[in-house]
């Protein structure tokens, strides 16, 4: 047998990561056909439930590919004996069929779980540097046959948040708006960025956490964009709970970040990925929303969600979606049934 397919993908930068994940997918499929694709989150599903998936064959797919978000959570001793079990058999065996990939938006994870994945199959995706930022946005409209100004660069970085998927969205709505050899300037980011912007799970999480406006004109709001994002081509349910889950993650590391320190300094917030203005305005205000707790509750219902329309494929996912949302905004994460 080859390398154990074994991964560990530390760090804040969601884009690089999301694009390792994927080409893990690409590779498990050319190398073992149909996957049986699942999604977990440590705080909401027991360790215990996805080794059981691992060590089973599926009846429904020639492999299992697993991603479980939270593996900082990983360190009871009989959680590493369940993974240390795993390992072995599949050792032990001369083609395993499972990939198991643990995600952690932390820069590390316990210490002892690291040493049970193959070095080769760790990394850290760092969030960018200051000084690296600009650069990329630079590149990125070059590459893509555009010029920008400095003017432009600096609001584009402060109206978006700091990671590379979130960057390239935004970035790439020029394309459609400008021919190649263009030079967006700081009225095209005005207009396009501000006044014009389009839709996503960034602007819908915004709208959710409005704090200047009632539950019920949030959930209108909210339920607007929502409608506008199902009516795009090529919308994804999935596509829209992975947006919102990574901002309901980074409320929890907001949250984390003020349990340990009421007062962090600007250097504080910036080693955890809040750089920007806008994206401290945005956090202080989705946090005098939802409460640490909430925000956990609402991680595990974004997660269930992500489950059962996976599951399901696109039959009801708009109705799904639109009560998820309703959740959030109205209950604070509790499941609708609690409120019958």
């Amino acid at each position: 047998m080859g390398l154990l397919p074994f991964y560990l993908f530390c760090g804040p930068e969601l884009g690089e990561k999301n694009e390792a994940i994927e080409k893990l997918r690409i590779q498990a499929r050319k190398k073992l056909g149909q996957l049986d694709e699942h999604l977990f989150y440590s705080f909401e599903t027991p360790l215990s439930n996805v080794m059981d998936l691992l060590l089973n064959e599926s009846l429904f797919a020639s492999a299992r590919f697993i991603v479980l978000n939270g593996a900082e959570q990983i360190k009871k001793k009989e959680d590493l004996e369940l993974i240390s079990s795993w390992i072995r058999s599949a050792s032990n065996s001369v083609e395993t069929a499972s990939y198991f990939v643990l995600v952690t938006d932390e820069n590390s994870c316990d210490k002892k779980l690291e040493d049970l994945i193959p070095k080769e199959n760790k990394r850290v995706f760092w969030e960018m540097f200051e000084n690296r930022k600009e650069q990329w946005v630079r590149d990125f409209f070059k590459k893509n046959g555009y010029l920008v100004s400095s003017e432009a660069v600096e609001l584009i970085l402060d109206l978006v948040e700091n990671n590379t998927e979130a960057l390239k969205t935004e970035c790439s709505r020029f394309f459609l708006c400008f021919d190649k050899g263009h030079e967006i300037t700081l009225e095209n980011v005005h207009s396009l960025l501000t006044h014009n912007r389009e839709e996503s799970a960034f602007t819908l999480f915004d709208a959710m956490a409005d704090d200047s406006a009632n539950p019920k004109a949030r959930l209108e709001s909210s339920l607007e964009i929502l409608n506008k994002l199902t009516l795009t081509k090529g919308a994804s349910g999935v596509q829209l709970i992975a947006g919102l889950t990574y901002c309901f993650r980074r409320l929890q590391m907001w949250h984390e970040i003020f349990m340990k320190n009421p007062y962090p300094s600007d250097f504080d917030l910036k080693t955890k990925g809040f750089a920007s203005k806008k994206a401290q305005s945005q956090y202080r205000k989705a946090a005098s929303i939802w409460d640490s707790v909430d925000t956990s509750r609402i991680c595990a219902n974004l997660a269930n969600t992500d489950m059962n329309l996976r599951q399901r494929g696109s039959f009801g996912e708009e109705t799904a979606l639109q009560l998820l949302i309703y959740s959030i905004v109205m209950k604070k994460g509790f499941p609708l049934q609690k409120w019958a």
